[in-house]
């Protein structure tokens, strides 16, 4: 292979790189828009799935292989099944439509701004490195002994708590169906 083939190679890799990454990027932004702009709670947690997946998407191209099989995992799979089930166990109709007040239409825009414009300042003014560093050879093999090992109690306690909770809203939902009754 000579030079000029393992550039064109590499333009095109990044080429595709970019591609992909305006394409989860933009995944993510309309999903986001999405949740929020949504009345109707299981379009917004279907919303959030979207861009869970979006930013899933974000991680394996910035080669944080670990985070984005977290963030699918945890966020996507585990955390997003129990908020829609607990919206289905709890709420007297889960296509309830929800509709703010004025005041809180103009604070959620006037916080959002605020938040917006920091962002757009602290990107702006940031130097990014130009080369940086190879994270491809973070050891998994720790992480996985560390969460495992050392923090195996609270991890199970956290599984717990979400067990008791959903065994909680299941006999609210319950004792609100024989009140109806």
């Amino acid at each position: 292979m000579t030079t000029a083939n393992i550039l064109a190679i590499a333009d095109q890799q990044q080429a595709v790189a970019a591609v992909l990454f305006y394409i989860f990027a933009g995944i993510s932004a309309i999903s986001a828009l999405g949740v929020v702009i949504s009345r109707n709670i299981v379009r917004t947690a279907v919303f959030l799935l979207f861009t869970l997946v979006g930013v899933a998407g974000l991680y394996f191209l910035l080669n944080a292989e670990f985070l984005a099989a977290v963030q699918l995992v945890v966020y996507a799979g585990g955390t997003l099944i129990l908020i829609i089930f607990g919206v289905m166990l709890t709420s007297k109709s889960p296509f309830s439509r929800f509709e703010p007040k004025a005041v809180e239409v103009v604070i959620a825009i006037s916080v959002a701004s605020v938040i917006f414009f920091a962002l757009v300042l602290a990107i702006t003014r940031t130097k990014f490195a130009v080369n940086p560093t190879d994270f491809t050879a973070y050891p998994i093999d720790k992480l996985g002994q560390t969460l495992l090992g050392d923090f195996l109690v609270p991890f199970e306690i956290v599984s717990v708590l979400l067990l008791v909770v959903m065994i909680g809203a299941a006999y609210l939902a319950k004792g609100r169906r024989r009140e109806a009754d």
